[in-house]
C-alpha cells in the first residue's frame, strides 16, 4: 500500500511503525473472509482492509477521528483472525491499537458512551469494585431487566446469578512445589477472573504444584492492562503494565522465574506484547522485553515441561465422580487470543486428549464468540449474533462439556447455553487428582 506521510510525521516512532504496517498490505482481501464483523455485516468498512483504509486516511492527514472512523474501529473485536489469514504479515493488532489511542486522544464521544467506558475501565480491573458492582447488578437484575435495553441491558445480563467467594489463592504468596521441585513460576492472578471464577486460579496452582512447580503470586501485580489498552486508554494501561513488570522483576531478580503464567489468554497476548508496547521507553524497554520473553499460556507451559502427557502425571480414570466408561465429549473453543494472538493451536487439545477426553473442534472455530473484553457490553447486538452463531456450531457436536482458555469466552458462551463451560486447566486438574469442577454438577 502506498503511503504519504511527511518526514515530520515519520519522526514519531509510532507513526513510523504504522507506516511500515500499512506498506505491507497488498489489498488482497483475504482478511475479509475470516473477519467476524464482515461476515455478519458485509460492509467493506467493517473488514480489516476497510478499517486499514480509514486508519491510513486519519493518520496521514493528522486528523482528529471522525464519528464514521470511530464507529467502524469500535466494531472491530481485535480477534486478530485477519492476522492468521493475511499472507503479507500485516500486523493489524499494532495498527488498530494505535488507531484506538488516536481516537481516544482526538475524538469526544457522546456523554453516555464516554461515561460507560470510563466506568468499565475503572471498575473491571479492580476486583473489589468489580465484585461490588456485580453484587449490585445481581440484586437489581430482576427489576432492571424490565426497563433497560441496549448496553445497560447487556451489562445487567452479564452479571452472574450468584457470586463465588473471593479466594485466598489470589493474595500475594508462594505455593511450595510438591515432591521434587522442577521449576518456579509467577502466576498472573488477574482482575475480572478472580471475581468471576476464582476456581481457575485454584486449579492452576493445584496442578502446577502437583507437577513440582513452585508458584508465586507476585506482590503489586494486578490487572495486566489489557482491558484499558484495547479501549485506547494508554495512560491507565501504562500504569498497570509497569506495576506488573515491577512486581515480576522483583521475583526475576530475586529467587528467579522460569516463566510467567497466564490462564486468561487475552491477558497472555498482551503480556507477550509488553516488549513492543514499551520499546521506546529507555527506562522500561529491557524489563518489558524480559517479562514478555517469560510469558506463557498455562497450556503452552505444561507442554514445555512435560509434553502432551501433563508432565507425566498419572491420569486417574477410576476417580469416583468422573467420566467412567466412554470418554466425555469436549467441544474445544479456541479463544481468538490463543489461536490468532498467541498462535497456540495444538497444545490445549493435546493436553485434554491425554487427560482422557474426546476432543472435538468447533466448526467455524476461527470466528470470535463476541466477548472480546468489553465488546459484548459496548456492541451487544453484534456480540449476541456472534455468540448465537458460536453456540449453534458447538451444539452441532453434541458435547458433554465446552472447554476454553479465556474467562471472557467462558462467560459469553455460558450465557447462551446450558452445556457447562469449563476452563481447560480445571479439566486437567480434575483428571490428575483435583476436584470435579462445580459447573459439572
Amino acid at each position: 500500500m502506498q503511503t504519504n506521510f511527511s518526514l515530520a510525521q515519520l519522526a514519531d516512532p509510532n507513526i513510523a511503525e504504522a507506516e511500515d504496517i500499512l506498506r505491507k498490505c497488498v489489498h488482497c482481501g483475504f482478511c475479509t473472509a475470516t473477519c467476524p464483523t464482515y461476515v455478519l455485516l458485509g460492509d467493506e468498512l467493517d473488514s480489516p482492509r476497510g478499517r486499514i483504509y480509514l486508519i491510513k486516511g486519519m493518520l496521514e492527514g493528522d486528523e482528529a477521528a471522525t464519528p464514521e472512523v470511530t464507529k467502524h474501529v469500535d466494531r472491530c473485536l481485535s480477534c486478530l483472525s485477519c492476522m492468521t489469514t493475511c499472507p503479507s504479515g500485516v500486523n493489524y493488532m499494532h495498527l488498530v491499537d494505535h488507531a484506538r489511542n488516536h481516537i481516544e486522544e482526538t475524538y469526544t464521544r457522546p456523554l453516555f458512551e464516554r461515561s460507560l467506558r470510563n466506568l468499565l475501565s475503572f471498575v473491571i480491573p479492580r476486583p473489589f469494585w468489580f465484585r461490588a458492582a456485580l453484587n449490585m447488578a445481581s440484586l437489581s437484575a430482576p427489576i432492571m431487566r424490565r426497563f433497560l435495553t441496549g448496553r445497560l441491558r447487556a451489562l445487567i445480563d452479564l452479571a452472574p446469578k450468584s457470586m463465588p467467594a473471593a479466594s485466598v489463592v489470589d493474595q500475594p504468596q508462594t505455593f511450595a512445589a510438591k515432591g521434587t521441585k522442577r521449576g518456579r513460576v509467577a502466576l498472573l492472578s488477574g482482575c475480572a477472573q478472580t471475581v468471576l471464577a476464582p476456581s481457575i486460579n485454584e486449579a492452576t496452582v493445584r496442578l502446577l504444584t502437583r507437577l513440582g512447580i513452585e508458584v508465586v503470586i507476585a506482590k503489586g501485580v494486578g490487572c495486566c492492562g489489557s482491558l484499558v489498552h484495547h479501549m485506547g486508554k494508554e495512560h491507565a494501561a501504562d500504569q498497570q503494565i509497569k506495576a506488573a513488570i515491577t512486581g515480576w522483576m522483583l521475583e526475576i531478580e530475586g529467587v528467579g522465574l522460569d516463566a510467567i503464567i497466564s490462564n486468561a489468554s487475552g491477558c497472555g497476548t498482551t503480556i507477550k506484547d509488553y516488549g513492543f508496547m514499551l520499546r521506546n521507553d529507555p527506562a522500561w524497554a529491557e524489563k518489558a522485553a524480559t517479562v514478555s520473553g517469560l510469558a506463557r499460556d498455562i497450556t503452552e507451559y505444561l507442554v514445555e515441561i512435560g509434553g502432551a502427557e501433563i508432565g507425566g502425571l498419572e491420569i486417574n480414570q477410576s476417580r469416583s465422580d468422573p467420566h467412567t466408561g466412554p470418554a466425555q465429549i469436549v467441544a474445544y473453543h479456541a479463544p481468538c487470543s490463543i489461536q490468532h494472538g498467541q498462535k497456540i493451536t495444538k497444545q490445549p487439545k493435546q493436553l485434554l486428549q491425554s487427560a482422557g477426553f474426546e476432543v472435538r473442534d468447533v466448526p467455524e472455530g476461527h470466528l470470535c464468540c463476541g466477548s472480546a473484553g468489553t465488546y459484548n457490553i459496548m456492541q451487544p447486538e453484534l456480540a449476541g449474533k456472534l455468540r448465537d452463531r458460536k453456540i449453534k456450531n458447538i451444539q452441532s457436536l453434541s458435547p458433554d462439556i465446552i472447554a476454553t482458555g479465556n474467562i471472557g469466552c467462558q462467560c459469553q458462551i455460558s450465557a447462551g447455553t446450558d452445556i457447562p463451560v469449563v476452563h481447560n486447566v480445571e479439566l486437567l486438574d480434575w483428571a490428575t487428582g483435583g476436584p470435579k469442577p462445580k459447573s459439572l454438577g
